[in-house]
């Protein structure tokens, strides 16, 4: 049975400018903290950092050119904080001039530009003043945002402020699985606590200058099943991960609050982090962070089936590690007695589960629960398989194939279950430096060959190109 989208649902791709732009000391730009991060010992496998990385930099052209070949009404990319303020500091005109150039490409192609100002590129030498765990950064963090809205606010309708706050803070500062590399509790609560400061305020200041603009963010959310529902230590498990995965953004951007009982949870493992975080938590901190919006962004990846058992045969914690050689910790400040339950379902490249459905749920849920009245946009969804590329070059992708048409349509079951989701953009438009994994996982629907920087698009980006171009699954 074919079934179709609704009229005006956009279909895209994403991209981050780490991950593709390379010229990293270019043009006045000035080390970020993945600059740091990628040469320390162990924390990127291979070493490999993004000092080139796709060369989106320069050939932009040629990349919008593929984007406009594959169909795509909407390319979702990030500007770098690094690349327009250098060390947070003045305004590099050569930066910003590379965006205009984007978007001016993006528009002669027809295709919708879709602004973030925060995927993680945040200038090394304000991390050396405390970085997010600094209330301060977040006036400075404004200053970026109406820098950017200067050179493209008159072409660019679509503006969402942070990508996945809960990898910047929790997986940054108390992981150190991600840059910067820190493994405290506190900080990563003050680090959250600031990333949707610094969202609210600049939601706040874009909104006063221009009312017409379209403004969100984007969050990383997961469907957190217990793995019996009438065992009481298994439904304790996945509240908690609920909890400190989805509703410590959620709640206070939609509710003005911050989930009591996770405030609890980490109380009793760390109550001197809970109690810094407290005092940093201004009264009038929370009408500033549930600013209203209008639109949301979710990244779905995966759910997780926790239990409050230990699991001979699990596979462990996902968000743990991401193949580095330094010591890490788990993002969750409360995990004692959090066990993933292994249920056969087929992995990626990555080690994460296969659960389209959950992508169904986490929509309807949140458009529910969170966001009614608010747009919703599947901002990330792929997956990383270990491609073959045949003797003519083609790329049969025959997993991501099927791991694309699966997801594409739990958006649309989500869609006719009444959750009003208006776009999906596809992770990633090109293969391309992933974090901590560096270039040893391909997410893309178009391969890069790093040495050469030629560009394939998979047998899986001639099948989104069909489905935008047929508007139907």
């Amino acid at each position: 049975m074919t079934r179709t989208f609704p009229q005006g649902f956009l279909f895209g791709a994403a991209t981050a400018a780490y991950q593709i732009e390379g010229a990293a000391f270019e043009d006045g730009r000035t080390a970020s903290i993945w600059d740091a991060f990628a040469r320390v010992p162990g924390a990127v496998v291979n070493a490999d950092n993004g000092d080139v990385a796709c060369d989106h930099y320069h050939r932009y052209a040629d990349d919008v050119a593929v984007m406009k070949e594959l169909g795509l009404q909407t390319y979702r990319f990030s500007t770098s904080w690094s690349r327009v303020r250098p060390d947070g500091g003045a305004v590099n005109a050569q930066g910003l001039d590379f965006y205009k150039r984007i978007v001016d490409e993006l528009l002669a192609a027809d295709i919708v530009p879709w602004l973030t100002l925060h995927h993680w590129d945040m200038p090394q030498a304000l991390e050396e003043q405390g970085g997010w765990t600094d209330r301060d950064i977040a006036d400075r963090f404004v200053d970026y945002a109406l820098s950017v809205h200067d050179a493209l606010g008159d072409r660019v309708q679509h503006w969402t402020t942070m990508n996945e706050p809960w990898c910047s803070s929790f997986l940054s500062y108390t992981a150190g699985v991600h840059a910067p590399g820190r493994t405290s509790i506190r900080d990563g609560l003050l680090a959250s606590h600031h990333l949707l400061l610094a969202h609210g305020r600049a939601v706040q200041a874009l909104r006063e200058r221009a009312p017409e603009l379209d403004l969100g963010i984007t969050l990383n959310l997961t469907v957190a099943d217990a793995a019996d529902p009438a065992d009481p230590l298994d439904v304790d498990a996945a509240r908690r991960i609920d909890g400190q995965f989805n509703r410590w953004f959620l709640d206070p951007i939609f509710r003005g609050a911050y989930p009591a009982d996770i405030v609890r949870d980490i109380r009793e493992v760390d109550p001197a982090a809970v109690a810094d975080w407290q005092e940093a938590v201004r009264p009038e901190d929370l009408d500033v962070i549930s600013s209203p919006l209008d639109a949301l962004g979710i990244n779905y990846y995966h759910g997780e089936l926790l239990s409050g058992h230990p699991q001979p045969d699990a596979e462990g914690n996902p968000h743990e590690t991401e193949g580095q050689q330094r010591e890490t910790a788990s993002p969750f400040p409360s995990n004692e007695g959090i066990h993933w339950v292994e249920r056969g379902l087929p992995r990626t490249d990555m080690d994460w589960e296969v659960q389209p459905e959950g992508l169904t749920r986490l929509l309807v849920r949140v458009g529910e629960e969170y966001a009614p009245g608010v747009a919703l946009y599947v901002t990330e969804n792929g997956v990383a398989y270990d491609d073959v590329v045949s003797e003519d070059g083609e790329v049969a992708d025959a997993d991501r194939v099927a791991f694309l048409r699966d997801h594409v349509s739990a958006t649309l079951d989500a869609v006719e279950q009444g959750a009003d989701v208006r776009g999906y953009f596809y992770w990633s438009l090109m293969d391309n430096y992933e974090w901590a994994w560096g270039y040893a996982k391909r997410f893309g629907i178009v391969r890069v060959d790093y040495e050469t920087q030629q560009r394939t698009i998979k047998q899986s980006g001639r099948e989104y190109a069909r489905i935008i171009a047929a508007r139907a699954i």
